[in-house]
């Protein structure tokens, strides 16, 4: 009975972390509601008045973008505002003919009078932080605009954003992520459906209250005294973004989200960049979980709910090692819950703990009746979305952790860049992508395994007691997910 004991109270406390997270996105939900509500003004520059037209410098920091640098710089130049108060640094730590492309870009735009800059290190170091803190030695904007290679800001974006900083305390003003190829597969609905609940519940509900939020490392602006008095940008996390972020609202700088506010950008469209992204965001999370953890909880001048709902943040990621944790068990606890009658009660018990499931349904309703509408043909589209969405999340979660307990433990490893491809529709081609590498690791045969692991559950199903198919549908749910992930990372290029 004794490790029947174990798997019990592990299975209970990884359950009890889910049904907290649950209740926290609850309370988002709740927020997020009431922030609709809510008509907030805000002192606002009169751009409209030379005097308080702000310098602005925007910051591109790119890495090997062949792909879609001139798509960039392009759209770039576009930017409506006035070409005086205005300088643009491509920070280019580049080692391909990408630099060679990029700099002749630059060259060609000089010479239309924009004032944009060619800036190149000739090493990495620090990573994208490292870049974005060296181009701020030499920027002239009292703000800083952020964009990744792949975002595509519309020519409006600066007059929509650098008003809101008349109010001295805002240290930051971010926008919503929107998605130019949501359209493209399974995998990139899957991601905007995730990126969109961030993008709505999470970010509004956690700022109309004043909770932390984090600047997502591009689409937003930075005063440049925020930057400098948090500490400046350091390379010591995956997740440069959050960290600076947390850092300067510990400093009680105030940051401003605008949701109606979209910034376009291209979601990646194979599994191998996906988990790239995903694991560097993952990773990233759990290490500032360990960076920044006593300092929130020194701090004196943050209640306790933001306290709470900062550090549930920083463990968002670690949620994966839970949701492994519950899957893995689930099929011994079927096997004790039907070997163990006197066990009865506390498998009724934990039957309430359905209940996360509910509450997540009902916030990722709320973000997609928004976006998409709330017919009855759009709820039935969304039960179909939710469930494919939470399977592939699923599906990952073994990547994920791994990814998490490397920065719980302190790990370190390289910013590996998601590689991008300038893909819109299906007939854009990407196999040929010079940036895709063909690996078969260790963890893809773990995630092929666990796919026949949860075949054996809903087997299980059938041949534990009489027959009990309670948790039929959660193994069908990781095995398809695990499948999905698997069969993706073996025979679609990588």
């Amino acid at each position: 009975m004794i490790i029947e004991t174990i798997v019990i109270s592990i299975y209970t406390l990884a359950i009890l972390m889910i049904f907290v997270y649950a209740l926290a996105q609850l309370n988002l939900l709740t927020n997020y509601l009431r922030a609709s509500k809510t008509n907030h003004q805000s002192p606002l520059f009169d751009l409209s008045n030379p005097e308080q037209v702000p310098y602005v410098t925007i910051q591109l920091p790119v890495y090997n973008e062949l792909y879609v640098i001139e798509r960039l710089l392009n759209n770039i130049a576009k930017i409506d505002y006035p070409k005086h108060k205005l300088e643009i640094q491509v920070l280019d730590d580049s080692t391909d003919e990408s630099l060679k492309t990029t700099k002749l870009q630059v060259q060609k735009l000089q010479r239309t009078g924009l004032d944009i800059k060619h800036l190149h290190r000739k090493n990495r170091e620090g990573f994208k932080a490292g870049a974005l803190k060296e181009g701020l030695k030499a920027a002239q904007g009292e703000f800083i605009a952020i964009f990744d290679a792949d975002f595509l800001p519309k020519p409006n974006w600066l007059k929509q954003t650098i008003p809101y900083f008349k109010d001295e305390a805002i240290g930051v003003v971010q926008t919503r992520w929107g998605h130019i190829n949501r359209d493209y597969s399974l995998l990139t609905k899957v991601q905007a459906f995730a990126l969109d609940a961030h993008f709505t519940l999470e970010q509004t509900g956690r700022s109309s209250k004043g909770h932390f939020i984090n600047f997502n490392g591009t689409a937003g602006v930075w005063r440049k005294t925020c930057i400098i008095d948090a500490g400046n940008w350091e390379g010591d996390t995956l997740t440069e973004d959050l960290d600076l972020s947390y850092r300067a609202q510990l400093k009680n700088w105030k940051f401003k989200y605008l949701e109606h506010v979209e910034t376009p950008a291209e979601l990646p469209v194979v599994i191998s960049a996906a988990k790239s992204q995903q694991f560097r965001w993952n990773k990233g999370g759990a290490e500032n979980f360990q960076k920044l953890l006593f300092k929130i909880l020194r701090n004196k001048q943050i209640s306790t709910k933001t306290k709470a709902h900062g550090i549930l943040h920083l463990l968002n990621s670690t949620m994966f090692l839970n949701i492994l944790i519950v899957a893995v068990l689930s099929i011994p606890m079927l096997y004790i819950k039907n070997q163990h009658t006197s066990l009865k009660p506390y498998f009724i018990i934990m039957s309430f703990f359905v209940l996360s499931t509910l509450i997540f349904f009902s916030c990722y309703w709320v973000m997609y009746r928004r976006i998409y509408g709330s017919s009855l043909k759009d709820f039935v589209k969304y039960i179909a979305m939710f469930f494919t969405f939470f399977s592939v999340a699923m599906g990952f979660s073994l990547h994920n952790t791994l990814a998490v307990i490397e920065g719980h433990l302190g790990k370190r490893s390289d910013f590996i860049r998601t590689p991008k491809f300038n893909i819109n529709t299906t007939q854009d081609p990407y196999k040929d992508n010079k940036y895709l590498k063909s690996t078969f690791s260790f963890k893809v045969i773990l995630e092929g395994l666990l796919m026949g692991y949860f075949a054996f559950g809903m087997y299980s199903a059938f041949v534990v007691g009489n027959g009990d198919f309670g948790l039929f549908p959660f193994h069908l749910m990781l095995f398809l997910g695990f499948g999905y992930v698997f069969v993706k990372s073996v025979f679609i290029k990588a």
